[in-house]
Order: C-alpha cells, then sequence, then structure tokens
C-alpha cells in the first residue's frame, strides 16, 4: 500500500422525491468514471460534517443539512484504504450542478443495479436496493 494512514471520506445520502442523488467519479481519478454517492476526503483537523457540506458545495454546487450518520466501511483497495462514513442529508439550497465530477444523477432504488459503483459501497448498496434506509419524502 503506497499510503500508511487510511483515507477518511465523508459520502452524503441525498434523498428528494424518493430519488437518490448519485454522481460519476472524473476520469483519470482514482476509480475514475465509477459512480458514487457525493462527497469526499476530509483535510487534516476538519470535522468529519464540515467535509461533507464543503465536498458537495465544490462538487455540485449545493448546500446540504448533514443528518445523521447512516454507516460506516472501511475498506482496502490494493493502492489504498478508506474509510467511508455514510450521512443522511437533506438539501438546503442550489440544484445540482456537475461542477468537480463528470455527471449526476437522481434514481430510483430500482435503477441502482445500472450503475457501477465503487467495491466499498457494496454493503451500502444491497440494503439501499432492499429499500433500508430508502426515503420516499
Amino acid at each position: 500500500m503506497s499510503e500508511d494512514k487510511i483515507m477518511e471520506v465523508a459520502a452524503g445520502l441525498l434523498f428528494h422525491e424518493g430519488r437518490l442523488l448519485i454522481t460519476q467519479r472524473l476520469p483519470g481519478e482514482h476509480l475514475g468514471g465509477l459512480w458514487e454517492f457525493p462527497g469526499g476526503k476530509r483535510e487534516p483537523g476538519e470535522a468529519i460534517e464540515d467535509c461533507l457540506r464543503r465536498e458537495l458545495a465544490e462538487e455540485l454546487s449545493i448546500i446540504v443539512h448533514v443528518g445523521g450518520l447512516l454507516t460506516e466501511v472501511e475498506y482496502s483497495y490494493p493502492e489504498r484504504t478508506v474509510h467511508l462514513k455514510f450521512f443522511r442529508c437533506s438539501l438546503v439550497s442550489g440544484k445540482p450542478e456537475a461542477i468537480g465530477c463528470q455527471a449526476f444523477a437522481w434514481v430510483r432504488a430500482d435503477e441502482l443495479a445500472a450503475y457501477e459503483f465503487p467495491p466499498a459501497d457494496s454493503q451500502l448498496l444491497a440494503r439501499l436496493k432492499s429499500g433500508e434506509w430508502w426515503e420516499e419524502d
């Protein structure tokens, strides 16, 4: 592994009208082209909730309220280990724009299988596809 420490990542589950917001990673990035739940890497000294608010503002030009922590996952890729924290979020203001991502989509639970996600998201995806944690508004 090229990095000694674990990379902390915050990701948001943002629902609107029964759909969940997902984003596509930029080509050339680690896991480029795959879909994910929006968020990003925590900066040193930054609270994880502040990280999530900052990342969604930078990547999608939206302001969110960060709610409760749904689950945590630690996953080791050959090049790095990530510690993901998934939070339920709600939209405060703005409409998503693909600024720091290749694309975004609002999807229903039955549409998630059509998108390719990183392996670290597999447990969360299984729970979402089963309807667990799904929010219909």
